[in-house]
Order: C-alpha cells, then sequence, then structure tokens
C-alpha cells in the first residue's frame, strides 16, 4: 500500500514538472513564431513593429489591433528584452528593415523547477529557441 501511495507521488510530481516545463517550451515556440510574423508583416508594410512584455502579457506596436495575439498562452511566465550583448531595452524593434539588430527575449517559467528560454535573432535569420545554460 504505501509503496503504491510513493508511486502516485512520484507520478504526480512528475507530471506538475512536465507540463511547466511543456507550457515554457510551447510559450517560446510560439513567440518565435509570432515575431516572425510581425517582421514580415513590418517589412511588407514599411512601418515600423515593435514587441513588448508588459505585467503578465505582451504588445505588438505598430500592428493593427488583433492582428496578432497579444497575451501568453499560458500563466506565470514573464519575460525580459534585451540586445545581443545583454544591453536591457524595453521593446524588439522587428522592422521595415530587412536587417535587424540582433536582439534576444528571455522567456521565464515560474515553475516549479524555475526554467529560462532564450528567444533571439542575429538580425537576419528567423527567431530560434535556445536553452539557457
Amino acid at each position: 500500500m504505501i509503496a503504491i501511495i510513493a508511486i502516485a507521488t512520484a507520478a504526480v510530481s512528475f507530471a506538475i514538472r512536465d507540463t511547466s516545463a511543456a507550457n515554457l517550451d510551447r510559450e517560446a515556440d510560439r513567440l518565435a513564431a509570432l515575431l516572425e510574423s510581425a517582421r514580415a508583416q513590418s517589412r511588407a508594410s514599411g512601418i515600423v513593429v515593435r514587441w513588448r512584455p508588459v505585467e503578465g502579457s505582451f504588445r505588438f506596436d505598430g500592428l493593427l489591433p488583433g492582428s496578432l495575439p497579444d497575451g501568453w498562452a499560458a500563466e506565470g511566465i514573464t519575460a525580459q528584452v534585451s540586445l545581443a550583448n545583454g544591453t536591457l531595452v524595453p521593446a524588439l524593434q522587428l522592422g521595415p528593415d530587412p536587417i535587424i539588430a540582433a536582439q534576444q527575449v528571455m522567456l521565464y517559467s515560474a515553475g516549479p523547477p524555475a526554467r529560462a528560454l532564450r528567444i533571439s535573432t542575429d538580425g537576419v535569420r528567423p527567431f530560434t529557441v535556445s536553452a539557457v545554460q
């Protein structure tokens, strides 16, 4: 009986941990795709588009309202924007120039366990997701 309870407890703790990690992975992939979409819309329209995190959410400035989602699909996600050298900036600039500054977003999940992923571009290639060491 005790063995069954121990196994069930371990299974629940792994399920909780996997859900948090999977949510962060999904949010990072989703944000990378949204950033590329906004970048393409900025180039096509010639309008400056910026992405910025706000309390518990994010916004695309320069696009028509509703053209892209403006919030996290999962709870407990926070973001911090910086240039490739680590200098913090308030927003990513996504265009309209075809070559943009090398920049990144650090995504954090509250956990458990707390985790971070980097979404970055060198300014030429698309935004990609990578683990933070």
